[in-house]
């Protein structure tokens, strides 16, 4: 299992933690932010394959935000290729 570690730009979380096996997401953990939204994405990209959820979440903003949580973990994301 991999585990990556992440500091997002640019948004309220400061560190983003991915476990990933075989390109599947088993876990994610994410410090500072929107703690309900993050725990429900979280919940969501469980069992995800990695591909799928870059592909779902790259490019959501957050308000005039040039970028967002879910974007920056597809940025994450994108370090497991």
């Amino acid at each position: 299992m991999e585990t990556i570690q992440y500091a997002p730009r640019g948004v309220c979380s400061r560190n983003m933690e991915i476990d990933v096996e075989d390109g599947v997401i088993q876990a994610v953990r994410v410090m500072g932010g929107c703690n309900g939204n993050l725990q429900g994405i979280a919940s969501l990209l469980k069992g995800m394959a990695v591909e799928d959820a870059i592909a779902r979440m790259e490019g959501i903003r957050c308000g005039m935000k040039p970028t967002s949580c879910p974007d920056q973990l597809a940025q994450a994301l994108k370090a497991v290729r």
